[in-house]
């Protein structure tokens, strides 16, 4: 991918890249700012466009499929705990709109209350009462909790992948700690395949079973299961500060 084509600042990203997530692995990405991480979530989602190359997902390529579509086979949960919810909308109401995800919406009413006890027992799992908060504004949430329904949110219908895009990152150290243990309780409960991008390298470290360090559009670490236990933050570091001093930093 190129970007600022043409101009002195042209920047080019995963030239001969190939990077594939096998079904059930919990990938944690790590990277300094510009290594693409981000950019390759965008371009999974379809929020980006490649201009070379092939996307599949679950065996069936996506390259030229809208993100909307996408959005049917992926979930994802975003940095802005407000990305990823409808703030004037109740819980029941949010809830709602995202078990109808792919369905038709007609002149109906947009909320099933036959789904009611469906709804608090998916919220029971989050551990902070919401269950009984159906009715309030999404709102008025803390930015922990809307993050921890933004993850319920996403994984509620059935999907092929699961992207957290920094998903702790605006959160105070106790509600990242929540979301984390909630966000491998679902990933576990689900078994779902999910890639993780952050800048917590404690959380990369303990979480998941294979990490990925990106630089520059590549990956210069990508380890799995009994060789990601070997990883530590000071391993990652040193990775990073050798990496900083060949770019002159």
């Amino acid at each position: 991918m190129n970007f600022n084509p043409g101009t002195v600042n042209e920047i080019a990203v995963f030239n001969g890249f190939d990077f594939s997530v096998d079904p059930g692995e919990f990938v944690s990405m790590v990277g300094s700012n510009g290594s693409g991480k981000t950019t390759l979530l965008n371009v999974i989602c379809g929020s980006l466009s490649a201009d070379r190359g092939k996307i599949f997902l679950n065996g069936t390529e996506i390259t030229g499929m809208p993100e909307h579509r996408r959005a049917a086979n992926i979930g994802r949960v975003f940095q802005n705990p407000a990305a990823g919810t409808c703030p004037n909308l109740t819980i029941m109401e949010n809830l709602s709109l995202a078990d109808n995800k792919g369905g038709a919406f007609g002149l109906r009413k947009g909320v099933n209350k036959k789904r009611t006890d469906y709804y608090r027992s998916r919220l029971q799992l989050l551990q902070l009462g919401l269950e009984d908060k159906l009715d309030i504004s999404v709102g008025s949430l803390s930015g922990g909790q809307r993050q921890a329904l933004a993850l319920l949110i996403a994984t509620m219908t059935p999907i092929d992948l699961l992207i957290l895009d920094e998903h702790t990152a605006a959160l105070d150290p106790r509600s990242s700690e929540t979301v984390m243990e909630l966000t491998l309780r679902v990933i576990e409960e689900k078994q779902l395949t999910a890639l993780m991008v952050t800048h917590n390298l404690r959380f990369a470290v303990e979480y998941g079973n294979r990490l990925v360090m990106m630089h520059e559009g590549r990956s210069v670490i990508d380890t799995r299961r009994t060789g990601k236990d070997s990883c530590t933050i000071e391993s990652l570091l040193k990775t990073f500060n050798e990496i900083s001093i060949e770019c002159g930093n």
